[in-house]
């Protein structure tokens, strides 16, 4: 036995396969129950389709449209949704315990920036050599982070130590 191919969209005319329909014609005008084969020859009449917008009814609703006009229109609304979807990206932002104060400005400018934007933010701090035994400075480094941004962001992932390096990850409000 051979699976039929799947089809995508609403059915039309032929396809439709139940005896009797609910009727709304081209006007929006509901016409009542009526017998499947009637309502297709009442739309070729018009030089229209019989489409079917509720197939989960009892009986099943089917309206008379131009489907290719109603196709191209739906296509175009779907292109319309993608492009107006923003991927969040997430951005990175690396220090070192020992930053000194102009850099962490520029690093905490470039984070408000991203958090504008509304991406989210992963802070970074990198331990090398001795530093290690001075992780509470690292700590303290990411909980002023965090107070500085307390008012636009919010913390998704608090300060942990993976390694030689301490990871927060932030988001926008």
């Amino acid at each position: 036995m051979q699976a039929q191919p799947t089809r995508e969209g609403p059915r039309v005319n032929d396809q439709i396969r139940v005896p009797n329909v609910m009727l709304i014609d081209d006007e929006g005008e509901n016409r009542g129950v009526m017998e499947t084969a009637e309502a297709i020859e009442m739309a070729a009449a018009q030089g229209l389709d019989l489409v079917e917008v509720s197939p989960n009814a009892s009986p099943p609703v089917c309206k008379f449209l131009d489907y290719g006009k109603y196709k191209f229109q739906a296509q175009k609304k779907a292109a319309e949704a993608r492009r107006k979807q923003k991927t969040v990206e997430v951005k990175e932002i690396k220090m070192r315990p020992n930053i000194d104060t102009h850099d962490y400005e520029v690093k905490m400018r470039n984070m408000r920036r991203f958090f504008d934007a509304g991406d989210k933010v992963k802070v970074t701090l990198r331990f090398r050599g001795r530093e290690m035994a001075h992780q509470n400075l690292g700590m303290q480094l990411m909980q002023r982070v965090k107070a500085e941004v307390e008012p636009i962001a919010k913390v998704e992932l608090h300060p942990r130590l993976e390694g030689r390096q301490m990871i927060m990850v932030l988001s926008p409000r």
